[in-house]
């Protein structure tokens, strides 16, 4: 691992074991980043970052074997509508890029919800902030790490 990610860095302020994957700085969709780091897709969780028509901004985990539901993800924040945010968006929102966006250190608050197929995880893998860089951490340290929810916020299989 070349240098640590500021989410690297917070995990070890609080003292929470974690494990870096390095694959490469090339931008890879989340099947090809479980591909290629041998990783179960299932663990593996993408970063998606929303907008309300108010202008709230909210981050949803979802796993990259499946598809964030917009229905279900307002729904979990109360809100009637969200959408995607713009990838030119997202540095100034975030301070990460498409492709290196983590839940963790982000630069402005956002609520975060994570899909709930991972409270049956034992661990979970999301991006350390840097196209190419991934954490795997135990789900059970979330808590300590992340101020979060679990909610069901993927698109049903056969859709």
């Amino acid at each position: 691992m070349e240098q640590k990610t500021n989410p690297m860095r917070h995990l070890d302020r609080l003292g929470i074991a974690y494990t870096a994957h390095d694959y490469g700085d090339q931008p890879l969709g989340g099947m090809e980043v479980a591909q290629a780091t041998g990783e179960d897709p299932r663990e593996v969780f993408k970063t998606l970052v929303t907008e309300s028509k108010e202008h709230r901004y909210y981050v949803f985990l979802v796993p990259v074997t499946g598809e964030l539901d917009l229905k279900k993800a307002a729904a979990s924040v109360g809100e009637k509508s969200l959408s995607m945010i713009r990838s030119k968006d997202l540095l100034g929102l975030t301070g990460y890029v498409h492709g290196g966006c983590s839940p963790l250190c982000l630069k402005r608050p956002m609520r975060v919800t994570i899909d709930a197929t991972a409270e049956g995880l034992d661990r979970i893998y999301f991006s350390a902030g840097k196209v190419g860089q991934q954490i795997e951490m135990a789900v059970a340290d979330l808590p300590k790490a992340l101020d979060f929810q679990f909610a069901d916020i993927r698109k049903p299989a056969s859709e």
